[in-house]
């Protein structure tokens, strides 16, 4: 059994993965979440699943913070908290495309120690720890050097471009990818210059993502430029802004 938590996370997003892989293309059972937040598949269940036995085993002590799982009280009373996501990105994966993930981070104490962000189909693999680099496929990554926003590349949907968001319309090159923890991970290796979500967001999509980019040097905040804090009783933060230092205040300061 790995000993370290990045390993374990590692280990457990891989075995996840390749789960996952048997269901994509194979139009696996689906249905309406009943508090209307969305789909869900046999698939996101069975990774779900195999992560619970296989984290609770090594970590009996760690809280369990899922999309798939329901919540309840006893994970704040742990110091350490597992935040994930079955499968990031599930409307992607029910129409079989690439960019769906498994998104697994550890928590202490509201600040994300560990995570790991792993691509199946791709066979991409983000890691980072809360004193290591960013990794992709154990290369260190980097985010983007840009300051200006005039031709910046952003990862969102179109509605955060609204123009009711924003005192001045940032002149963005706007792209999308289904999975919250990939678009923070597309930040952290410099593929996008900046990732925004203006709504309401639930930790398990971004704990994981938002350590990678931070070790990356991306600057990760919610919308209103405040640092993110994770296990909380209500597991949501006020939206996720990520971009380098000086990209992040401009697009702070373009917002309404």
């Amino acid at each position: 059994m790995p000993e370290s938590d990045a390993a374990l996370l590692t280990e457990a997003v891989l075995a996840a993965g390749k789960l996952a892989l048997r269901y994509w293309r194979k139009i696996p059972k689906s249905w309406e979440k009943p508090d209307g937040t969305g789909p869900v598949t046999e698939a996101d269940i069975a990774v779900n699943d195999l992560l619970l036995a296989a984290l609770s085993k090594a970590r009996p002590a760690y809280g369990w913070l899922s999309e798939e799982t329901p919540d309840g009280p006893a994970r704040l009373l742990q110091t350490h908290c597992f935040i994930l996501d079955p499968i990031d990105g599930t409307r992607a994966f029910m129409a079989g495309e690439e960019h769906f993930a498994v998104s697994l981070a550890v928590a202490d104490q509201g600040l994300v120690t560990a995570a790991v962000v792993y691509l199946p189909v791709l066979d991409l693999l983000y890691a980072a720890t809360a004193d290591g680099p960013a990794l992709r496929n154990g290369h260190p990554i980097h985010c983007s050097t840009r300051a200006a926003l005039d031709g910046a590349t952003l990862l969102a949907s179109r509605p955060a471009l609204a123009p009711e968001h924003w005192r001045i319309p940032p002149p963005v090159k706007r792209a999308f990818r289904a999975s919250l923890a990939y678009r923070l991970c597309l930040v952290a290796d410099g593929s996008f210059d900046t990732m925004l979500t203006l709504r309401d967001t639930w930790e398990w999509d971004v704990a994981a993502g938002m350590l990678i980019a931070q070790r990356a040097g991306a600057v990760v905040s919610d919308r209103h430029g405040a640092a993110l804090a994770f296990n909380r009783e209500r597991p949501q933060v006020a939206g996720v802004m990520t971009a380098p230092p000086a990209l992040h205040q401009a697009l702070l300061g373009h917002l309404a």
